[in-house]
């Protein structure tokens, strides 16, 4: 049996017409045999996708094949194509539901006005440099972070992406707006977005990671600033950078040290909960007391 990968992506480029796109990808995915998920809006593409290597690898020539996206980064991860119960492509506003569509700007070079691209290298760097003025700020939902985060970061008081925007004008962290800042989430598109957000609200300097956490991860393992596990939006659930990750999350029902969610046992509520394996086989464990619950961004891969 042939490797397989999982490969993830995003493209900020103008689109003039994403229904055309959306069936040039869709026949080019069946044809190689690849399952996932991919967004595209006349702001650009986003993706994860996973396959044979080779049927991969075939995706990505073909994709970069197209003027707009010869400058996309794919990002490889563990993983195969049974992660993904099948192909879905989606057009929509906004790759990422910020719900601020005609905020965004893109040219051929990507988002205007958005943070300085850092490497992982770099991220270090900065750090070593600037010490403790540095501030790490979780471009994610929250619950992600339960489960991992970069060290001493700020997460905010988010459900979805889409209240990032308010939170952000909320006055909660006008007291960092001088700071050297660098935005972080999993494949690095949430934070094009959210670094654009803070610096046309007067956030001086805001960076980056370029790659994401994913990126970050495999260049450094657990022996970085990252600590913990890395929530994913597929059936993998979580995934570790080496075999000595901290486990870093708890158990919502005993505080034992958890990386596991579930999906909440009320049918009409889509929250997940941390759990032990011990509390998520006891009859109640997951029985909803969530109040106000929102649809979470299940479908953002970046």
């Amino acid at each position: 049996m042939e490797l397989q990968k999982i490969i993830l992506y995003y493209c900020f480029t103008p689109l003039e017409d994403p229904e055309a796109i959306k069936l040039w990808q869709q026949d080019l995915c069946e044809s190689l045999g690849i399952k996932g998920r991919i967004l595209i809006s006349p702001h650009g593409i986003n993706g994860t996708l996973g396959g044979d290597m080779s049927a991969l690898k075939k995706y990505v020539r073909r994709t970069k094949s197209y003027p707009g996206f010869k400058k996309i980064d794919f990002k490889w991860s563990e993983g195969t194509g049974e992660d993904f119960p099948r192909l879905r492509i989606r057009v929509r506003d906004e790759l990422v539901a910020f719900g601020a569509p005609g905020e965004l700007k893109v040219d051929q070079t990507g988002v205007v006005g958005g943070g300085l691209h850092l490497r992982p290298e770099e991220v270090n760097k900065l750090v070593e440099e600037k010490g403790d003025d540095v501030v790490f700020f979780d471009g994610r939902n929250a619950f992600e972070a339960k489960i991992g985060k970069f060290k001493n970061a700020i997460v905010p008081d988010v459900t979805t992406s889409h209240d990032f925007v308010s939170e952000i004008e909320s006055g909660k962290y006008d007291h960092l707006k001088d700071k050297p800042i660098v935005t972080y989430c999993t494949g690095g598109i949430r934070c094009e977005i959210l670094s654009s957000v803070m610096k046309k609200r007067g956030f001086k300097e805001v960076y980056q990671i370029k790659g994401g956490i994913v990126r970050y991860g495999n260049k450094f393992g657990d022996k970085g600033l990252w600590e913990g596990s890395l929530y994913t939006f597929d059936a993998r659930m979580a995934i570790d950078f080496s075999t000595k990750t901290k486990v870093i999350g708890e158990c919502e029902k005993c505080g034992d040290p958890t990386k596991q969610f579930y999906n909440c046992a009320t049918v009409t509520c889509h929250e997940l909960v941390l759990l032990c394996e011990p509390c998520s086989k006891i009859s109640g464990s997951r029985d909803c007391t969530h109040e106000n619950s929102k649809q979470p961004d299940r479908e953002l891969i970046g």
